[in-house]
């Protein structure tokens, strides 16, 4: 049997890789805060766009597919849009407009304050993500940057940045899939983890939240055995003694026409986007 021995260009790329994903270890914690608050986000009925250009815009669809898909384990979809995989829209905005607007025009048209953009660049220098930067902070949306070597105008264009230094452009890609995959895991972890706190053995019922605990998002509900009974509207509209929240099951305020409102189901996402 003949041993290959990697020729020194091949063995090289693999000693950049292990020096650059060593430093990046020590930023890593940033993608756990980034996969926790997408998770808030997204589960409270909010949105994920992402862009890049050429590689990283792979790594960009490649982040959307896991969320509406799965990562690992099965879990409900989340809204989650890769600006650039629109083609028709892409090139018809490029023609109307110019390449610089190509992204920032679907950040106004898809963003609503809350949301989160994530713009992928090895460089943190192309046009067309500073303008969709400047485009998502007057929208008013959580701009994020996973970029190359600081300093670069992206990652000073952003409200965070996780920039990643790399001997070479392959190297700085590598490191951003790494990077979505762990974004991906906090994303998991924090659903699994929201989801199991709001699970309540059957036939009991919700434990009323308190002004200092954050609302569960709606996919991580208790199970409900059948809609809850909903007051008579002179009865709701009586001077509360004390500070009263809504249960976890009632997500809006219950209209005159409607007597009972929908409730929340683990296996379903709310459809119904501002």
């Amino acid at each position: 049997m003949t041993l290959h021995v990697p020729s020194s260009s091949v063995a090289g790329h693999c000693d950049e890789l292990l020096d650059a994903l060593h430093r990046f270890r020590e930023r890593a914690y940033l993608t756990e805060r980034w996969g926790e608050r997408l998770a808030a986000v997204l589960g409270g009925g909010g949105r994920l766009l992402a862009a890049g250009n050429g590689g990283s815009a792979a790594q960009a669809q490649h982040l959307t597919a896991e969320l509406v898909g799965r990562y690992r384990d099965d879990r409900p979809p989340f809204s989650a849009l890769a600006l650039h995989a629109d083609t028709s829209s892409t090139t018809a905005i490029a023609n109307d407009y110019g390449v610089d607007e190509v992204f920032a025009r679907q950040v106004r048209a898809h963003g609503r304050p809350g949301d989160v953009l994530l713009l992928l660049s090895t460089s943190g220098a192309s046009a067309n993500l500073l303008s969709a930067a400047d485009a998502g902070r007057a929208a008013g949306l959580s701009v994020w940057a996973l970029t190359g070597p600081a300093p670069n105008p992206l990652m000073a264009g952003s409200d965070e940045a996780l920039c990643v230094s790399g001997a070479s452009t392959a190297t700085v890609q590598e490191l951003h899939l790494v990077a979505v995959h762990m974004i991906c895991e906090a994303f998991d972890a924090a659903v699994e983890r929201w989801a199991a706190e709001r699970r309540e053995p059957e036939g009991t019922v919700p434990e009323r939240q308190t002004s200092d605990r954050r609302a569960s998002p709606p996919w991580a509900s208790g199970r409900q055995t059948s809609a809850p009974r909903v007051p008579d509207r002179a009865a709701s509209e009586r001077p509360a003694s004390g500070p009263q929240e809504s249960p976890p099951w009632a997500s809006t305020r219950p209209s005159p026409d409607r007597q009972e409102p929908r409730p929340w189901s683990p296996e379903r996402q709310d459809r119904n986007r501002r």
